[in-house]
């Protein structure tokens, strides 16, 4: 197990308490924040070429990807299962322009947007969330789904496209998280 340095990895600005191991990939640093007591695990890639914002309290399993030059925010006590795929940026696969980074820029057309994750949401494993997909707080988005819209809070979400199918319950889990604010107080970004 080996974990690489957030103090010498360049990020945008980085809180107290993150791990971020060895076999994590991330491109464009310069454009991340990182908030307070988060995990990025092995073998999660981040491409970074807008503002990429993840809160504090945060988990990014392994084999996760974020990629698509858009922006991303992902809230505090929020998370990505195993193979998540956040995509912030995708080509018009409709025949608006030729398709793929091969390709210079004048005859492609790309369509970048930003991602939101919102506090206590939850994504399940190998979910795919498209540009502009609003997860709200709260959200929890089962294994496999596709997220391509947005999410009112404190929902659960599956399939693909995903559709609400049921409330989460929030009073335990914000009564919980004022219970580790009063215990160890930290600094919420997101």
């Amino acid at each position: 197990m080996s974990l690489l340095d957030p103090a010498l990895s360049g990020f945008r600005q980085c809180g107290r308490n993150v791990r971020i191991y060895s076999g994590a990939r991330i491109i464009g640093a310069e454009y991340i924040t990182i908030g307070d007591n988060v995990i990025i695990d092995d073998f999660v890639l981040i491409y970074a070429r807008a503002p990429t914002v993840i809160g504090s309290h945060v988990h990014i399993a392994s084999f996760c990807s974020i990629t698509g030059g858009g922006e991303l925010i992902m809230g505090d006590f929020s998370g990505l299962s195993s193979g998540v795929r956040v995509v912030t940026g995708s080509d018009d696969f409709l025949g608006g322009g030729l398709t793929n980074p091969t390709i210079p820029a004048e005859f492609r057309k790309v369509s970048r947007d930003c991602v939101h994750i919102g506090r206590h949401a939850i994504v399940g494993s190998n979910a795919v969330l498209l540009p502009r997909s609003v997860v709200g707080e709260g959200c929890a988005v089962g294994a496999g789904s596709l997220v391509n819209r947005e999410l009112a809070p404190w929902g659960v979400y599956v399939g693909s496209p995903v559709r609400r199918i049921r409330e989460r319950p929030n009073e335990q889990i914000l009564a919980q998280e004022a219970a580790l604010q009063s215990a160890h107080p930290f600094q919420c970004i997101a």
